[in-house]
């Protein structure tokens, strides 16, 4: 391992904050020894905060249909072979109900940006969730809505929303989406959430087709500037049926490594080790947790349309009921030394 990578590690630990030239160095200096170090460096950090404890976000994925056509993504509308579903508001309480007795403290409603789920439709859903859970945090990934939905979705009882920036280069932006959207559009969103309370996440693809480290670099200091309460990274893997199919998937090694660096950059994020992992490497959510991550994502849709909503080729988890879906990554998180919590797993701000 190179000096220059100790010593950028050594000031990112203690100052939580880099220059973008120093965090291009740090990605460029990338080795295994640099990694390990990182990892620990960020487990210990990790550890101080939350101890051993992962938590498990229940996702329920409500829609695959999707008025977008970004470049990258398996159920963008174009793409006419992709089987199209929409879950009813009876299936989505029915997601939450098999959810809650298995334990989950959080819901997570994620779906393409589907038209058919408008602002009154949605609140009544958000509205069910709440007065039925009441211990529950409500998270919604719904993709870009107008200011006005975000208030009024957050005062049906929404806690949280993720919405993924996916890369913080405008030019890189522009790359990965078709001409119609707009990178300060989805700034201005993120912005918004923030303005009105949400616990707000945002998050990247590592390894997306034409990224320079330069623009992974520019990722870094976006999370350091706007300090999210969650970050989702994860590797880009192509879609068969998508203009990237032949493109070549992100690595392991570097969402781990910059994992490592996003818990260094904001001690108390809340960072899932993504199936996007698990997809690429069969250990990828343990390593992930070992590189820093604190969050589980398990899969509570219903089985029947898990295999529809595919953004990448070969998701895992697809099959499997959620309780078994749940006992497995118990199991897995449990083998590496860590547990998986009942809990809401709400951000701890780190004391000054």
């Amino acid at each position: 391992m190179n000096q220059k990578v100790s010593e950028l590690t050594e000031k990112l630990a203690d100052r939580h904050a880099l220059s973008l030239a120093e965090y291009q160095a740090l990605i460029d200096g990338y080795s295994p020894e640099a990694a390990e170090m990182l990892a620990g460096r960020a487990d210990a950090v990790r550890r101080s905060i939350y101890g051993n404890a992962v938590f498990t976000r229940g996702l329920i994925e409500i829609s695959n249909i999707c008025r977008n056509d970004c470049y990258y993504c398996g159920i963008r509308r174009s793409n006419r072979l992709c089987s199209r579903y929409r879950l009813s508001e009876e299936q989505i309480l029915e997601c939450a109900s098999q959810g809650h007795a298995l334990g989950f403290r959080t819901f997570v409603l994620q779906g393409g940006e589907d038209p058919y789920y408008t602002d009154e439709v949605l609140c009544k859903i958000v509205s069910a969730l709440r007065s039925s859970y009441p211990d529950c945090a409500i998270t919604l990934s719904m993709g870009e809505r107008s200011r006005e939905s975000y208030r009024l979705l957050f005062e049906a009882g929404a806690d949280r929303y993720l919405l993924r920036h996916e890369t913080a280069d405008k030019a890189h932006y522009q790359k990965l989406h078709p001409p119609e959207m707009s990178f300060d559009n989805r700034m201005k969103c993120l912005r918004a959430l923030r303005d009105i309370g949400y616990q707000t996440g945002c998050g990247f693809m590592v390894g997306s087709p034409g990224q320079t480290s330069a623009e992974l670099a520019r990722d870094l200091k976006f999370i350091e500037e706007f300090r999210p309460d969650m970050c989702g990274i994860g590797p880009f893997i192509p879609h068969k049926d998508t203009p990237f199919h032949d493109m070549p998937a992100g690595t392991l090694y570097m969402t781990c490594y910059l994992l490592s660096i996003i818990r260094l950059i904001y001690p108390p994020v809340l960072l899932p080790a993504t199936t996007a992992l698990g997809t690429i490497h069969p250990q990828g959510r343990e390593l992930g947790i070992r590189a820093g991550a604190n969050v589980v994502m398990p899969n509570l849709s219903p089985v029947a349309v898990r295999g529809k909503y595919t953004l990448y080729d070969n998701k895992i988890c697809t099959g499997e009921e959620s309780a078994e879906c749940r006992g497995c990554l118990e199991n897995r998180m449990r083998s590496i030394g860590y547990e998986l919590v009942t809990d809401r797993g709400d951000i701890k701000k780190e004391k000054r």
